[in-house]
């Protein structure tokens, strides 16, 4: 099967790295991909390659997967899938019977808009926050609104803003502030419309899932660590590390997340006949201050695709073929493949560009990755003949030869462990010997579980 996979951050080149140990994939393209994925050893032979194309450039993407006769495409990113390049594919009599793994346009709204997402969840009764949207013309409205709920105040960009577009505020006087700032364009268009929600208070946990639009498989669960800075403080970024499995997320616990929100979810989506064949990315919360006061799963946010920096840990311990389960979302049989996890617990701790998530510099050589590699090319460290960590590249480049930092989250190092302390002590401890200018990495990951 020739694969070519969208996008170039961790998320994509962890993808590439599972894709790569198929036994059904011939070719792998990755476009744009990084300095990490475009030389991925295949099972099959052969390696991947960098395709020099803007995920989000549908006319190319689909000249090339006519050109090299795809098979199947797979969106990393959620902005191709908000800009509707499933439906685009479908439409085009050139590329209608390529798979795009990935939902339709309809169905990235649910991350597109978060006022779509809360609808959503309140038509089929799925657990969220009570919430309301504003718009710049109902700003008096939502500063009364503000006034019924208790502190910390919840402020969310209703469009997509990287995973930025969330504000917590302790304080009414700051809820009311921040909420006419980003009525009046603090975030561009994305927060035109502004979801204010009650705050719910509990540790988050991201759930995955892979649907062909009928059936589902649930992934390994994680869970991300967003803030800049150590004890979750500072600004929100894309991610600086993720740790699976969660303690708290039991088969019990699983059981009712399954029950009261994957089912309902994916079967809400096809009774309001939106096509959805890929991932679920369900943002969870253990959630304290419910009515009963017992702690229950509710749901904060969808996302479209996988999660970054979780799919760099998510990835470590998905032990089945991942191109087997695409191909059951492509065919619509997904309940008839199999899905198996590795027993062992991952970690990914993001190494960032100094001033990360607000301006920073590029093109700083990078040195101490690992030159061992893992049977399908990558850099690893071993212990014997067991891989012990892999090392993804996310805004990676390469310039006359070597590796510099291209982007504000740059390697995400990734470890087992067979329990959570030894993992992480195994990240922390690669995380030291990679080196570049102003370098930047937490050093409290997993510690709140």
């Amino acid at each position: 099967m020739k694969i070519l996979l969208l996008g170039s951050g961790g998320r994509e080149h962890a993808l590439a790295w599972k894709i790569a140990q198929s036994e059904k994939c011939e070719e792998l393209y990755v476009a744009p991909g990084n300095a990490g994925t475009g030389s991925i050893a295949l099972q099959t032979g052969g390696t991947s390659e960098n395709i020099a194309m803007k995920a989000d450039d549908f006319e190319a993407v689909k000249t090339f997967c006519v050109e090299k006769g795809i098979d199947m495409v797979v969106v990393g990113p959620e902005d191709p899938l908000v800009k509707g390049i499933y439906d685009d594919m479908k439409a085009d009599a050139k590329t209608k019977d390529i798979p795009v793994i990935g939902p339709s346009k309809a169905g990235a709204v649910l991350e597109g808009s978060k006022d779509f997402a809360k609808a959503f969840m309140m038509r089929h009764n799925i657990p969220t926050a009570r919430y309301e949207t504003f718009d710049g013309e109902h700003v008096q409205e939502g500063l009364a609104f503000l006034e019924t709920l208790t502190p910390p105040y919840v402020l969310k960009a209703d469009g997509l803003c990287a995973g930025k577009g969330v504000l917590i505020l302790p304080t009414l006087d700051e809820a009311k502030k921040e909420l006419q700032e980003m009525l009046g364009g603090m975030f561009g268009n994305a927060s035109s419309r502004v979801v204010i929600e009650e705050f719910m208070s509990g540790i988050e946990c991201s759930v995955f899932v892979l649907t062909d639009g009928d059936h589902y498989k649930i992934l390994p669960e994680a869970k991300d660590y967003k803030r800049i800075g150590e004890g979750d403080t500072g600004l929100n970024t894309g991610g600086m590390g993720s740790v699976t499995p969660v303690p708290f997320a039991t088969k019990e616990w699983m059981q009712k997340v399954e029950d009261r929100i994957i089912r309902p979810t994916v079967e809400g989506l096809k009774a309001d006949g939106i096509d959805y064949k890929g991932f679920i990315f369900f943002g969870l919360i253990n959630r304290t201050n419910t009515p009963t006061g017992e702690p229950e799963p509710y749901v904060i946010e969808y996302n479209c695709r996988m999660g970054d920096p979780e799919t760099e840990s998510v990835m470590l311990r998905l032990k089945s073929d991942l191109v087997d389960l695409l191909e059951g979302v492509a065919e619509g049989n997904l309940d008839q493949r199999s899905i198996a996890f590795d027993e062992r617990a991952a970690v990914c701790v993001m190494l960032v560009s100094g001033g990360y998530p607000q301006a920073y510099q590029k093109g700083y050589p990078i040195t101490g990755i690992p030159e061992a590699s893992d049977a399908i090319g990558q850099s690893v460290r071993t212990v014997g003949q067991s891989v012990r960590t892999v090392v993804f590249h996310a805004g990676t480049a390469m310039k006359d030869g070597q590796v510099v930092t291209n982007g504000g989250r740059v390697i995400a190092v990734s470890s087992y462990g067979k329990d959570k302390a030894e993992a992480l002590q195994r990240s922390f401890t690669e995380a030291q010997k990679i080196q570049f200018t102003d370098r930047y990495f937490r050093h409290d990951i997993g510690a709140d579980l």
